[in-house]
């Protein structure tokens, strides 16, 4: 009986990683697009888990979490714009935050992934899965857009 409870345990957690991203972005039309492949020879191990695969880093292993110099941040795949530093805060949940997106450089979906209630981020350009938007924010938006730093590359202000 244990060994049956065990195997559908392992059966329900495994089940609740989010594979309906990848589907979703080689099904929608982005201007940049790629295969499997490309992708895998242009990012990281990591990059690709997060942007590809809907993957989610470790809360405090990106040093962009505690980066709140003058710049812009770009998708890691692709480089659109996706945030301006003046739009981030410190939401002391790990990941790099911010209230508000650069307007239409970020495409919002529905997640319907049992483990938390939140609105999934991808880059509106490459389709790349950015991480998820909140509404625990600070009082400007209300919202908390909650970044995976590898999915970011910062640019400073000249």
């Amino acid at each position: 009986m244990k060994k049956i409870i065990a195997v559908l345990l392992l059966g329900i957690l495994t089940s609740c990683t989010s594979n309906s991203q990848s589907k979703l972005i080689e099904n929608k039309n982005y201007s940049v697009t790629k295969t499997e492949t490309e992708w895998k020879k242009e990012l990281t191990e990591m990059e690709f888990y997060v942007l590809r695969k809907s993957g989610t880093e470790r809360a405090f292993s990106s040093p962009l979490d505690k980066n709140f110099k003058k710049g812009i941040y770009v998708c890691s795949a692709c480089k659109t714009a996706l945030y301006s530093s003046e739009y981030k805060f410190d939401s002391g949940t790990g990941w790099p935050s911010f209230d508000r997106a650069i307007e239409q450089n970020v495409a919002f979906d529905d997640d319907d992934n049992i483990r938390y209630t939140g609105t999934e981020l991808k880059c509106a350009t490459c389709g790349g899965h950015l991480g998820h938007s909140f509404d625990d924010g600070p009082k400007t938006t209300g919202k908390r857009h909650c970044i995976n730093g590898v999915a970011l590359q910062f640019i400073p202000k000249k």
